[in-house]
């Protein structure tokens, strides 16, 4: 496909690559050579303010050809029963839209950058996100979008078939074992004030192994990933022992003989720590740790409660030559904080330029469901097959956050062991 516009910026560039190469497979070409572009014979199009004559013809709303970053008037409309962005007005227009614009905006996460109201955790909303405004954010819109693109270019089928991907997150790995003298000790002071009785008498029958821990489901996620076939990323806390991280030491020998062990059936990827996601030092020190204990290099990473700004995190996780993050996703909302089901570059706004990190966005969490939506077991497995339908509507990657606490199916995560291998049965 060769694509006559009338100046070739990162963001441009960036875009049409997105949309052309990494999800309709299509091999383009940019120019802005007006005679070039009229003596080629294959398919081909324009991208601007006008066409040029009678070629397939997308009008441009301005965003791709800017550098800087402001509050943009998005305009949105209905559009094939969800909604749009960045209206055009042009009969000649392939898409009443700038789909470019409008996919290059919810991928960039362009609204990130700009002054918004953040939560408790410094985290950005989802009630400040345009999708969550719009009511579109379970559907993978960019994608959709792209889709329909496709038809009226008349391009033919996709490259790509969609994928199912489980993703563990380890923030603890033991509820009562391998703590320590301390933190034990303080534990059973701290339910002893309480006059809780029974979690004095559950921890004794743990650390006494006279009943298996809560938290070690280990051997119930290798069952099922040798039942199902499947090969899951596993992200590992290895960071200090704070408020927020309640992590086992990276120094205990059980804890790293569960990391091996994780490491022969599965990806290993680091889970940084809460206080790290503007601290690439600590950062680094905790990829070192993980690293160590695999003896290979870590190239995975999902941010511990996914607290993360941008670019800053992500600038942070490119210094330490990570490629590959999966902390896109929202922790009280489900759906696609990036309107895609789609795995992509990140491009960093700051610096107006595409990057070698490659974004994995997730569709949904245990948590989420449980914690923040409160719905119960038969409500959140009916969530999790809606989204699952709409990535398989684009050909997309269906990725599922859960924890081994979750599946140790004790106390609040009662049925939900049962709830997740029903759900690998029917998301595969």
């Amino acid at each position: 496909m060769l694509v006559l516009v009338s100046k070739i910026t990162n963001r441009l560039q960036y875009a049409f690559d997105f949309v052309f190469n990494t999800v309709l497979g299509v091999d383009f070409e940019l120019t802005t050579q007006v005679e070039s572009f009229r003596d080629f014979e294959g398919a081909k199009m324009s991208y601007g303010a006008n066409p040029l004559w009678d070629e397939p013809f997308q009008k441009a709303a301005g965003l791709l050809f800017e550098c800087d970053i402001y509050n943009q008037d998005l305009k949105p409309f209905d559009f094939m029963e969800i909604k749009a962005m960045f209206p055009v007005y042009s009969q000649r227009s392939l898409m009443p839209f700038d789909v470019f614009a409008a996919s290059f905006y919810l991928i960039s996460r362009y609204e990130e950058y700009l002054p918004q109201i953040r939560d408790q955790h410094g985290r950005f909303s989802p009630q400040s996100s345009c999708l969550y405004q719009l009511g579109i954010l379970t559907k993978p819109v960019v994608d959709l979008w792209i889709m329909e693109l496709a038809k009226r270019l008349h391009i033919e089928g996709t490259h790509r078939k969609y994928v199912f991907q489980p993703t563990y997150d380890v923030d603890a790995a033991w509820a009562y074992l391998h703590k320590g003298f301390f933190r034990t000790s303080g534990a059973y002071l701290r339910d002893l004030v309480a006059g809780d009785w029974k979690g004095i008498g559950k921890r004794n029958r743990v650390l006494f192994k006279h009943e298996k821990d809560p938290f070690d489901s280990f051997d119930f996620q290798f069952q099922l990933q040798e039942e199902f076939h499947l090969r899951p990323i596993y992200f590992i806390h290895c960071g200090d022992y704070d408020t927020n991280d309640k992590s086992i030491s990276f120094r205990n020998k059980s804890f790293k003989e569960l990391i091996k062990h994780i490491g022969d059936y599965a990806d290993v990827g680091i889970h940084p720590s809460y206080s790290s996601y503007l601290d690439p030092i600590r950062m680094q020190t905790e990829v070192e740790r993980l690293s160590s204990v695999l003896n290979r290099e870590v190239t995975k990473s999902r941010q511990h409660f996914l607290r993360m700004t941008l670019p800053r995190t992500y600038q942070c996780l490119i210094e330490l030559d990570i490629k590959d993050d999966y902390t896109m996703g929202y922790a009280s909302q489900v759906g696609f904080r990036a309107g895609t089901a789609t795995t992509y570059r990140f491009y960093d706004l700051e610096n107006d330029m595409v990057t070698s990190l490659n974004i994995h966005t997730f569709a949904v969490m245990d948590g989420t469901l449980k914690d923040y939506l409160n719905i119960g077991l038969t409500d959140s497995y009916n969530t999790i097959l809606q989204l699952v339908d709409e990535v398989r509507k684009v050909n997309g990657t269906f990725i599922y956050l859960t924890h081994n606490e979750t599946l140790g199916g004790e106390n609040r995560w009662v049925g939900w062991p049962e709830m997740y291998r029903k759900m690998l049965e029917n998301c595969r």
